[in-house]
């Protein structure tokens, strides 16, 4: 007898409306935090993104790939499989000479329940210059999980050390 699979909780809303999401890339050592605000991986702040919440964690925003500078995105190697959203590609974030690798990921092909992902791209905030609402955002904790903490947000969430058997 085969296993049903589990059904994904709704885990994809639109982003609260009227909230912009900016993404910048960060100065370059002496040079100032202007270069973030004109150097931006968004053409402009999206009103578009949609906010990804799963158990354990802060919202993971994917933004429109119509509102990102296409141009400094570049295929990294390397992928990954999420049960209820699908396979993921990972993306490199190049600006001339600097590389931020495997800084974004998208879901090409999402599964169902996920389709509202598939023209849209999420950003690790760890390295880059993230905000909603204007506010400026923490990275969730670990390396892999890729939620962005508003100042309106409690924890505890997973990837903070001791949090791996949640």
């Amino acid at each position: 007898m085969a296993l049903a699979r589990p059904q994904p909780p709704p885990v994809c809303r639109q982003a609260q409306p009227g909230a912009g999401i900016g993404v910048g890339l960060p100065a370059p050592a002496g040079t100032g935090a202007r270069y973030a605000r004109n150097r931006g991986v968004l053409g402009r702040s999206t009103r578009g993104a949609w906010a990804v919440r799963e158990t354990a964690h802060p919202p993971t925003f994917y933004l429109p790939l119509a509102d990102v500078q296409r141009a400094l995105l570049s295929p990294a190697a390397g992928g990954s499989f999420c049960e209820w959203k699908g396979p993921a590609r990972y993306w490199d974030l190049v600006d001339g000479a600097r590389c931020l690798p495997q800084v974004a990921w998208t879901y090409p092909q999402p599964l169902a329940g996920a389709e509202p992902l598939a023209d849209c791209v999420a950003f690790y905030a760890h390295e880059l210059d993230c905000t909603v609402g204007g506010q400026k955002v923490v990275a969730q904790a670990g390396g892999f999980y890729g939620g962005w903490i508003t100042p309106d947000l409690a924890g505890p969430f997973k990837g903070a050390p001791g949090s791996g058997a949640w």
